[in-house]
């Protein structure tokens, strides 16, 4: 079953559930706050984005302004780059949609068809 990590308060997230439940696509919702996704999901989804490491954060949110990523990315080991996005849920792309053969970060409608429908 595919895995989707969300926001509540995040309207993107809100499209693509909405997007997903229009299409009868099964999934699960996950917090990405409170259960950020795991090592291996992030390891999948880094490789399904030819190793484009900045894909899986949130270069728009406030934490990863705060720790000034943006400067320190492009250097960042891979190990510790998934450290902190394991850790801290705020820090990764959303939504995040993984499963067996689905790796979806961000939401774009024309991908999300492309991969779903």
């Amino acid at each position: 079953m595919l895995r989707a990590y969300t926001y509540k308060n995040c309207d993107t997230c809100r499209r693509a559930t909405k997007f997903l439940r229009a299409h009868g696509v099964a999934f699960e919702e996950i917090p990405i706050r409170e259960t950020p996704p795991s090592p291996a999901e992030l390891q999948a989804m880094l490789a399904a984005n030819e190793g484009e490491l900045r894909r899986l954060f949130n270069t728009s949110g406030s934490d990863y302004k705060t720790l000034g990523l943006a400067a320190k990315l492009p250097a960042l080991p891979v190990n510790a780059a998934f450290a902190l996005l394991a850790a801290n849920g705020n820090l990764v792309k959303r939504p995040f949609l993984i499963g067996p053969t689905v790796h979806l970060v961000g939401f774009d409608e024309a991908r999300w068809r492309a991969a779903l429908t």
